[in-house]
């Protein structure tokens, strides 16, 4: 890498290095619609997708009127976490990650997920050698997950670099907010398989100083050479 105006870079983790957005809302819809509540997969994607569980579970309640029946978080959970053991990581990924390691510039994923299902999609998609220790979720800082700026403000903090010297990797309005919030610069990339055709003028909207479509541009804007 050549002479670069950040000292890290902090990715989001679901549809940024791992494709697991639509094996996540795909399980959702499923569950929801043996609950009483039929809702289409892109709608339940455009609400859901970068946010909190709270969040979620609010906005059912509110445009529903539905609130999650007893035994429903475990039997999520026991579905979620057979779906992740097959998650992907998205063409390109690992490589950012391994020249990212190659120019000794440090990295961090930061994820609204939970912190069991953070470390069982890492570890699926083979990434989790790569990240190491540097995998930070909401229970690191008091459950305050995006679009609060903290996590990633705790991330920077972690890799000893100043938050506005550092570069959001995000695919969500929720998640780049929350780097745009923390001081970062911000970047959109839409490389996941669940990308609605209208992301990018989202996250233009919401602060991203660049859109990117592939892990091979992103290398390219982080001048890291493959």
């Amino acid at each position: 890498m050549g002479d670069s105006e950040f000292q890290a870079v902090l990715f989001d983790l679901d549809g940024v290095l791992v494709d697991s957005e639509l094996q996540a809302n795909t399980v959702w819809v499923q569950l929801l619609a043996e609950h009483g509540l039929e809702i289409d997969l892109p709608t339940f994607m455009a609400n859901a997708v970068g946010g909190t569980h709270v969040v979620l579970f609010e906005w059912l309640r509110r445009d529903y009127g539905w609130t999650r029946p007893k035994g429903f978080i475990p039997e999520m959970d026991a579905r979620l976490h057979e779906a992740f053991g097959s998650t992907q990581a998205i063409e390109g990924a690992a490589r950012t990650l391994e020249l990212l390691r190659e120019a000794e510039m440090p990295f961090a994923v930061a994820s609204n997920s939970l912190r069991s299902r953070l470390k069982r999609k890492l570890e699926a998609s083979g990434l989790a050698k790569l990240v190491g220790e540097h995998a930070y979720d909401p229970a690191h800082v008091g459950g305050r997950g995006k679009p609060a700026p903290d996590l990633y403000a705790y991330a920077a903090a972690q890799l000893g670099a100043y938050i506005t010297r550092c570069v959001v990797i995000e695919d969500s309005v929720t998640g780049l907010s929350a780097g745009v919030a923390a001081g970062a610069t911000a970047w959109g990339l839409l490389a996941g398989g669940h990308v609605h055709p209208d992301n990018a003028a989202h996250l233009t909207g919401a602060g991203a100083k660049r859109i990117l479509r592939t892990h091979s541009e992103l290398q390219g804007a982080l001048e890291l050479e493959g």
